[in-house]
């Protein structure tokens, strides 16, 4: 079993949420390749700001994977600004294991998580990424502090 880290935006959150499925765009079809039926997905929300307040970097939710990687172009997600017309056709059905009553603070985090190797810029290990594979350790460190 793998662990996943997978990042989207508050509005992206929500369509995962409803239809219980997974998308990225076609460039990051190399990693959710290598997603398989079983695996964990941490969901990931980016800091963002939402009216007048700036809403923090947070993980609201664990998924399993309940599919192969399938290919669906139907407009449900919405392309954060600069990404065009991105349909996040390459997708993952998902089955909820649990939504966290209260989201899980990412910052805090940063000092203990293994796969974050430069705590200083750490950014830089999400920046770009639609999902990344994590270390056991961490998937179990975030669980914990979600209960």
């Amino acid at each position: 079993m793998v662990y996943w880290l997978c990042i989207t935006t508050e509005e992206n959150w929500k369509v995962i949420k409803e239809r219980n499925v997974w998308g990225v765009p076609e460039r990051h079809k190399n990693t959710i390749a290598k997603v398989k039926p079983g695996d964990k997905l941490l969901i990931y929300i980016k800091q963002e700001k939402v009216g007048d307040e700036i809403k923090p970097s947070r993980i609201v939710a664990v998924y399993e994977a309940a599919s192969e990687v399938f290919r669906d172009s139907s407009r449900i997600f919405k392309a954060p600004r600069g990404m065009g017309s991105e349909t996040f056709p390459l997708r993952i059905k998902l089955k909820p294991i649990e939504i966290f009553p209260t989201p899980v603070e990412f910052k805090p985090l940063i000092p203990k998580l293994k796969f974050i190797k430069n705590k200083q810029k750490w950014s830089g290990h999400l920046m770009g990424k639609a999902m990344r594979e994590i270390p056991e350790d961490d998937y179990n460190l975030i669980l914990g502090v979600a209960k």
